[in-house]
């Protein structure tokens, strides 16, 4: 029993200086200016880059599996960006307090809105098919600031003092989160009441929660979440990246015409192709914006019975 509450109140301290490190960190970049903010988020993830050496490791290993044509030396440069864009999803997440409708503009510009509405035209429900890409937090935010609301998938952080402070600032605009435990059931309500839904579809899964479809030309376990709602509902999916330009110094919240669905009636084989077809899409932009998708995360963990691990 004495180990037992040792262990707790050991739990509940680390609980409690997490939250005040997440605090900290956020209430430190929201005070200061974006053009102080950027360079210091710029510094820290300079020093994640070299400290974190497990992350790095995966995301070389990642690079070298996606694009085995590219030297060593631009596998690290493109990583490095990996950390830069992680520096700067810091920053504008800190900042979304005070954004509003009338200066999101400044920061974030719609491309391809007319898809959006599109697909909420036809009266299904729209599912805006994203990844970890860019400052992924502020597409979604940065899109519910514009006027235009949705709901999205968590998956709760462990520590809930971290958890409630994240939900606090994500939801500002009006975005409503969907637990994971109801995740099906709410989402099958919101899209048949042609509601947009937000999915992160481009992690690794298990082998019961996704199919084996290439990514980079390598078979990745993803996720058939998307495919199975779209063919169930009728849904239009409208793939969705935050994309930082550089030379306009804004972000470009880009917006695809809703993809057309493979429907032969085979339900499992419709399922298997479009998650295929979601995974070329998303492929195309990481080729294109190498350096804003998530390279550390190890996409390709899972892997078919049988076949050994590539990490």
């Amino acid at each position: 029993m004495k180990y037992v509450k040792i262990a707790r109140m050991r739990a509940a301290i680390k609980e409690v200086i997490e939250y005040g490190l997440a605090r900290l960190l956020l209430k430190t970049f929201g005070v200061l200016p974006r053009r102080i903010a950027l360079p210091a988020a710029a510094t820290v993830a300079w020093l994640g880059f070299h400290l974190a050496r497990r992350q790095r490791q995966a995301g070389l290993r990642n690079l070298q599996l996606a694009m085995p044509a590219l030297d060593q030396a631009e596998r690290e440069r493109i990583l490095r960006g990996c950390f830069q864009n992680l520096g700067r999803l810091l920053v504008e997440f800190s900042h979304f307090p005070e954004l509003t409708k009338g200066n999101i503009s400044e920061f974030v510009v719609h491309d391809g809105l007319e898809n959006y509405l599109e697909g909420l035209r036809r009266g299904r429900g729209v599912i805006f098919m994203t990844a970890h890409f860019g400052a992924w937090e502020l597409s979604s935010f940065a899109h519910s600031v514009y006027g235009y609301p949705l709901k999205f998938i968590v998956r709760p952080i462990d520590n809930p003092r971290v958890e409630s402070l994240i939900s606090q600032y994500r939801t500002i605009g009006g975005n409503v989160p969907i637990q994971r435990k109801s995740a099906a059931r709410d989402i099958i309500r919101a899209l048949r009441q042609n509601q947009a839904v937000g999915i992160l579809f481009d992690q690794n899964t298990t082998r019961d929660e996704g199919v084996f479809v290439d990514f980079f030309g390598v078979p990745a376990a993803t996720t058939t979440a998307i495919a199975t709602f779209a063919l169930r509902t009728g849904a239009a999916v409208l793939p969705g990246f935050l994309i930082w330009e550089k030379s306009l110094g804004k972000h470009r919240l880009q917006f695809d015409p809703p993809v057309k669905l493979v429907e032969t009636g085979d339900l499992a084989h419709d399922v298997a192709e479009n998650t295929r077809l979601f995974n070329q899409i998303l492929e195309g932009y990481v080729r294109k914006y190498p350096d804003q998708w998530l390279w550390i995360h190890r996409r390709w963990k899972t892997r078919p019975e049988g076949e050994e691990s590539i990490y």
